[in-house]
């Protein structure tokens, strides 16, 4: 994935690398050097990103029950 420097040094993280890293906005970012040369980005926070199911959990809605949950699901009110 190639990105385009700005005049000011700045560059737009992919998204899908932005997905993979769990980099949102406000996230601090480090930049490391490689033994080989290369650059390396990872989270600043070294937090390992959440994986696709617990970026999901909790999206129910506020003060829901398991059997408000079901009612909702089957037409119910």
């Amino acid at each position: 994935m190639a990105t385009t420097v700005t005049s000011k040094g700045q560059v737009t993280i992919p998204k899908p690398v932005r997905d993979l890293l769990g980099i949102e906005p406000g996230s601090k970012v480090d930049f490391r050097r490689a033994a080989d040369g290369s650059v390396v980005i990872a989270r600043a926070d070294g937090k390992p990103p959440k994986n696709r199911f617990a970026r999901l959990r909790g999206h129910a809605g506020a003060g829901l029950d398991t059997d408000a949950i079901m009612a909702l699901t089957r037409g119910e009110k």
